[in-house]
């Protein structure tokens, strides 16, 4: 493994700094690349809508139906893995060497990996998700029955629980000891070091730093597409604000151009304060729904909900055989898939702010606290709307659900509690945070990846992905909506799964050199 870092700062200087319009880039080839196919895929979606959205649409059915086996077995690999890392003698090496110290609070760690990593999709889903499975539940469970209601949570708990969070640890991991044990550049090429040798610095690299591009920024408009369309639906409830196109685009627009103002702050002041004041407004948030809402109830169906998880995490876990065919493309392919594209960011943003933690405590860390997060927010929302279906026989939520109107649930739910609108405005406000926060994290994470490892690059740089990220969003939004989203997921998802199981490979040889060498 002899890098030093003279030799990665040679290798990165090879690239040079180049004028594009004016503007300094560094022009590499993977930025090259991934710009321009992204421009085009841009363009192509927002002139050809119609066709856009049947091929969107195809792909998504195709990748769904045929794929779903590869999707499932990657997620339960990688989340092995994790725990096998965390709990074997590999778990003792520090990131950044033995003395490395970790650079920020636990609790400011966890608040800008939980924004970064989650996010908007807990919003959008927190509600209407239990409840779709309540009344469409998994594995041949009857539907509105109290084992339908439990496992509703479970199953999403299952989804947004440790086998997401795996893919995102094997990716922190692997970035975090090669560039802080090894002095390799932080970008998605370098974890390949064990494989490909110096051969990284070419195109073995260009093309594993263009596919983690593509899979962030696709997995990421997901998000920003789900919020917005979340944010547009409250507007116009609580607002009478049109809910069309027009509208998401205009939230788009202003939001992406807050979170330059993120970008250009940098990590420290922009995105950790952000941060920080969202994993505050979220656990207000939070805490005020267990206190409003049926308290007793909330937590009885955490409870119920945490038996249920452990008890059909196999299960749901398994394709042989499953007949709940809708769950398992429509669902669970689909969120793997979108796991795996955010997981290039997410990951590659959570090492950056993990030297110094050890790799037992970044693996635990980076798979327990989501988890049980997970299980306090959807058992919460979740059991909130399933106790006003059940015992208070309140349809808003179930209705809408139903009707396959996803975005209206949260604020469906809040009808029924005190202060409803000031919930659905802290709800709103949070969207918008969120919404910032992954858009200014995922922009900062691209711009790095796509100059070759450089935290550096030049400004006009990171303002042009920050801007491709909205574009990209509102491509997909206006060339299909929701489907659209998920095919684009499912798309780049799938290749980068491939990365994401040689990166499991490396990172375990580079570990067991790293413990050989100290005895």
């Amino acid at each position: 493994m002899g890098i030093n870092e003279g030799e990665q700062l040679q290798s990165l200087d090879d690239e040079g700094h180049k004028k594009l319009f004016g503007l300094d880039i560094y022009l590499t080839p993977v930025f090259t690349i991934s710009s321009i196919t992204i421009v085009a895929f841009v363009t192509g979606a927002l002139v050809f809508q119609e066709a856009a959205t049947e091929v969107f649409e195809n792909t998504r059915e195709w990748l769904t139906v045929n794929l779903d086996w590869f999707f499932l077995v990657t997620a339960n690999l990688l989340l092995l893995f994790c725990l096998y890392v965390a709990l074997s003698p590999l778990g003792k090496v520090r990131l950044g060497g033995a003395d490395a110290k970790p650079e920020y609070s636990n609790a400011t760690w966890f608040a800008m990996l939980f924004a970064a990593g989650v996010g908007i999709g807990l919003l959008f889903y927190g509600a209407a998700e239990p409840i779709y499975y309540f009344q469409s539940p998994p594995l041949g469970i009857a539907a509105g029955t109290e084992e339908a209601a439990a496992v509703g949570i479970a199953a999403t708990v299952f989804h947004w629980g440790l086998h997401g969070w795996g893919a995102y640890g094997v990716v922190g991991l692997a970035l975090g000891y090669f560039a802080y044990n090894r002095g390799l550049p932080l970008t998605i090429r370098s974890a390949f070091y064990p494989l490909f040798g110096d051969r990284i610095w070419g195109w073995p690299g260009h093309v594993i730093d263009t596919f983690a591009i593509f899979a962030g920024l696709f997995g990421l408009a997901t998000s920003l597409g789900l919020g917005v369309k979340q944010l547009t639906s409250g507007l116009h409830y609580l607002f009478g604000v049109p809910a069309n196109n027009t509208t998401m685009v205009v939230l788009i627009v202003v939001i992406t151009s807050i979170a330059l103002t993120s970008v250009l702050a940098g990590i420290n002041v922009g995105i950790k304060r952000l941060s920080q004041f969202n994993i505050i407004l979220a656990l207000l948030l939070l805490l005020t729904v267990i206190v409003l809402g049926p308290t007793l109830y909330i937590f009885r169906s955490m409870f119920t909900a945490l038996g249920s998880y452990f008890a059909k995490i196999v299960p749901l876990s398994n394709w042989v055989g499953r007949e709940d065919v809708d769950f398992l493309h429509g669902w669970t392919t689909f969120y793997l898939a979108w796991w795996f594209a955010w997981a290039p960011f997410v990951g590659t943003f959570i090492a950056r702010i993990s030297k110094g933690r050890t790799v037992r405590e970044f693996a635990i860390f980076v798979l327990i606290p989501p988890l049980v997060l997970c299980l306090l927010w959807f058992g919460t929302f979740g059991g909130t709307a399933l106790h006003q279906h059940i015992v208070g026989g309140y349809t808003g939520v179930t209705e809408n659900v139903a009707a396959w109107k996803l975005e209206i649930a949260l604020f469906k739910m809040f009808d029924q509690l005190p202060l409803t609108k000031l919930l659905s405005s802290v709800a709103l406000l949070l969207t918008i945070v969120f919404f910032v926060t992954s858009s200014d994290s995922g922009s900062l994470i691209v711009d790095t990846i796509a100059a070759g490892g450089r935290v550096d690059a030049p400004v006009a740089q990171r303002v042009f992905w920050c801007t491709i990220e909205g574009l990209v969003a509102i491509a997909l939004l206006l060339g299909g909506g929701l489907n659209s989203l998920q095919a684009a997921s499912l798309a780049t998802g799938f290749p980068f799964a491939l990365v994401l199981l040689g990166m499991a490979i490396c990172v375990w040889i580079g570990l067991r050199r790293e413990v050989r060498a100290a005895h």
